[in-house]
């Protein structure tokens, strides 16, 4: 059954051809990132995407988030933007460090996805000031991924050029029935511009993170929205980031997966709202 959340967004083929056009670059150093912006009122929603998205992650729920100014960027490897030379943890939160600097945010909430919600904390613990809010969405502060998980096993059979076509997708992008075809394919061509290699190196650094200690050093309001069946980052994943974040909330997301943003967006705009504020 279609969700009836997806059944207000804006005809989904159109919004997602024109999506790659909306995107501005901006210098943050020694690179230049790609991003996303939608006016709206302040304090502004700063969405970070996960590994192998980019911006375009966001696109259905931007539209449940009307009347916020959001900041969409690509992350440094991914989309439009550089890549750089290296690809930690660390590396993509200063890079998002960087922009809100360059574009003058006064302490964004930061969403974060995945990758990004890795990214969020790291963000929040190497610099706090910058930061207004957190929201940890389907995130961990230490994947443990083995050598022989789905996901690494996965990335190394790939070959380049990587289709759009390959069946992988079928597991990366597992979601709920309902979510737009066009987003899905959209997503799957932004990913399949990646070299492999560089696919490889950024889950190695995913893989070798752990960011406990850091996040025990964060201190700004934080939401934990968790889809109740993520077959990446489950319950054990999302009870160590409240050990680590003692003062967090956990919001879970019946019956979604890693992806609750693209399964149920109404929701997740519904649980940011509450917490930080509607426009």
């Amino acid at each position: 059954m279609r969700s009836a959340a997806l059944d207000a967004l804006p005809d989904a083929g159109a919004e997602q051809e024109a999506w790659a056009g909306r995107k501005r670059l901006i210098d943050v150093g020694d690179l230049e990132i790609a991003y996303v912006e939608i006016a709206g009122a302040e304090p502004p929603l700063l969405l970070v995407h996960g590994f192998t998205d980019t911006s375009r992650s966001f696109s259905l729920l931007a539209p449940h988030l009307a009347g916020r100014r959001l900041i969409m960027p690509d992350l440094r490897g991914h989309g439009a933007s550089q890549a750089g030379k290296s690809f930690g943890i660390a590396d993509f939160a200063d890079d998002i460090a960087a922009l809100i600097g360059r574009l003058r945010l006064d302490r964004p909430v930061v969403v974060g996805h995945s990758l990004g919600a890795m990214v969020a904390i790291a963000l929040a613990a190497r610099h706090d000031a910058l930061v207004g809010g957190l929201v940890i969405m389907a995130g961990t502060v230490k994947p443990g991924f083995s050598r022989d998980h789905a996901l690494v096993a996965g990335v190394k059979a790939l070959h380049d050029p990587i289709s759009p076509a390959d069946p992988f997708y079928a597991w990366w992008h597992a979601c709920r029935p309902g979510v737009p075809q066009p987003f899905l394919a959209g997503l799957a061509k932004d990913a399949s511009a990646m070299p492999a290699a560089r696919w490889r190196a950024i889950l190695e650094e995913i893989r070798r993170a752990d960011l406990t200690d850091a996040a025990q050093t964060v201190r700004t309001q934080t939401l934990i929205l968790a889809g109740a069946c993520d077959p990446l980052f489950g319950e054990a994943h999302q009870q160590a980031l409240l050990r680590a974040l003692p003062d967090a909330v956990l919001v879970r997301a019946d019956a979604c997966g890693h992806n609750p943003h693209w399964e149920e967006p109404a929701f997740v705009a519904r649980a940011i709202g509450r917490t930080f504020g509607e426009a």
